[in-house]
């Protein structure tokens, strides 16, 4: 598994910023963390030089690039918390993360359209969809 990346707040401002505004130039960076954030341009460099040393962005030849879309990044750290919190079980993540609570048709129906989206066992749509049903050949 990769390195978990975790931001500071710093960090998470001049991201969410430079995801928003990509590609563009360091000195068109500065400008903006200035404008928005009132910046210097010494702190705009350091979160930026932070940010390429964890692999989110890439600053070449004063142009700043995505390495990681901020999806991509959220998507890791999530699978690290649950790896790291219910030991990569995602039941035991969903169990915990409802406490209880019952789930709404639509959030069921969502998971369920999850579920089957992102498994290796084909739903019974497609069982019957492939004419496989019973005969213990799903491929």
């Amino acid at each position: 598994m990769t390195k978990n990346i975790t931001l500071t707040a710093a960090e998470e401002k001049l991201a969410a910023l430079i995801w928003r505004e990509a590609p563009l130039t360091s000195p068109e960076l500065v400008e903006i963390a200035d404008k928005e954030m009132n910046w210097k341009k010494s702190t705009t460099y350091t979160v930026l030089k932070k940010l390429c040393d964890k692999g989110v962005f890439k600053n070449e030849n004063a142009n700043v690039s995505v390495a990681l879309t901020r999806n991509e990044l959220i998507s890791q750290q999530s699978r690290h918390f649950v790896e790291d919190s219910f030991g990569g079980s995602l039941p035991k993540f969903i169990t915990s993360f409802f406490g209880g609570k019952k789930l709404s048709p639509e959030q069921a129906a969502e998971l369920k359209r999850l579920i089957e989206e992102h498994s290796d066992i084909p739903n019974e749509s497609q069982i019957r969809r492939n004419g496989h049903e019973g005969d213990g050949n799903n491929g």
